[in-house]
């Protein structure tokens, strides 16, 4: 293997630890613990190394952004795909349910994507394309129950500001959580029935 081609590999793989590891240490004790001083200790790297990496840690969290983006995409595109079966208004269901249940599961990750700011453009030339794919996992479905004159994209800024909405107040203990599904099915069975 010749030698640049090793240190690109090498770069790479301390660039996907630094990731990590701030992930890690943000679910664990929340953002204001990640510090590129406690990463560099946790990685057992030099803070020059870190930045030889990331600027700082606005970068460090679009590149967690960014992953949880990714993630957020293929698992609502999964979960379109095992309710096939039951037509347009149990995806939009399905849509809901993993949305929220993600938000729920990575709340350190739902934060670098949509409260924190970590340098990433929305609704922009400029967006990233794990952004844009999480947001073309949502219109994919909503597409297909959008009103005559309802523009698909129109509808799923709508949809994602709800479950925004409900996964913040939820988290925010403003929401009761025993009426989650029942929200759900609100939501859901309403746009389904646009």
């Amino acid at each position: 293997m010749p030698v640049q081609e090793r240190k690109q590999r090498e770069r790479a793989e301390r660039e996907r630890l630094i990731v990590a590891t701030a992930r890690e240490l943000a679910e664990q004790q929340g953002w204001d613990a990640v510090t590129t001083r406690r990463l560099a200790e946790r990685i057992e790297y030099s803070q020059p190394v870190l930045y030889s990496h990331f600027r700082g840690k606005r970068e460090i969290i679009g590149a967690v952004a960014l992953q949880g983006a990714a993630e957020l995409a293929a698992e609502l595109r999964g979960a379109v795909a095992e309710a096939t079966g039951g037509g347009a208004p149990e995806r939009v269901r399905a849509l809901a349910r993993t949305y929220l249940d993600f938000a729920e599961r990575n709340p350190a990750v739902y934060d670098a994507m949509f409260r924190l700011d970590g340098g990433l453009e929305f609704a922009a030339e400029e967006t990233p394309q794990a952004l844009k794919d999480g947001f073309a996992a949502l219109e994919e479905t909503l597409a297909e129950v959008a009103g005559d004159g309802v523009p698909a994209a129109l509808l799923t800024e709508v949809f994602w500001a709800s479950l925004h909405g409900l996964a913040m107040l939820t988290r925010a203990g403003r929401l009761p959580a025993g009426d989650a599904a029942a929200r759900v099915e609100l939501l859901a069975g309403r746009l389904a029935a646009v």
